[in-house]
């Protein structure tokens, strides 16, 4: 596996789908933690992910505590808008994982808080919109993770 995907709480459905396709074009286990906002078996999650759901390796877990409790020793990387580091600046190597926040209010001050070294960010032009787009941000920090380790086994 090259890389872990977290999804906080994720809310919608497509989202979730097409970073399922990303996850298993990449090598990349995907972890949802609850509530979800969707049903897995939702059919808008699984036309977003199209014929690839069934080959990928995904967790869900009840809590965060849960997920942070099972890899204790893993590296963790938290994408934010208010992060300080810039996701361009952080060594990856294969096995880290990468939080991502809700679509709507993004990662809970308590998990940020508790994180402050680790917290990444995508630049981007200060506007009224809120983000980007929680799968165009995944398969940014995802490619630049893989890019950094060579792309293992991709050809």
């Amino acid at each position: 596996m090259n890389l872990n995907i977290v999804l906080f709480e994720p809310e919608i459905p497509q989202n979730t789908g097409n970073i399922a396709r990303t996850c298993v074009l990449t090598n990349s286990k995907l972890h949802l933690i609850k509530p979800l906002g969707f049903s897995l078996d939702e059919k808008h999650l699984k036309r977003a992910g199209l014929d690839y759901w069934q080959y990928l390796d995904m967790e869900i877990y009840e809590s965060y505590e849960e997920l942070r409790e099972k890899y204790k020793d893993s590296t963790f990387y938290f994408s934010t808008t208010k992060g300080s580091e810039i996701y361009t600046d952080v060594q990856y190597k294969p096995g880290d994982f990468v939080v991502f926040g809700r679509e709507s209010a993004g990662l809970p001050d308590r998990i940020r808080n508790s994180n402050t070294e680790n917290l990444i960010r995508v630049p981007m032009l200060e506007t009224s919109t809120r983000s980007l787009n929680l799968s165009n941000t995944v398969a940014i920090l995802a490619y630049e993770a893989l890019r950094q380790m060579n792309f293992p086994n991709m050809k």
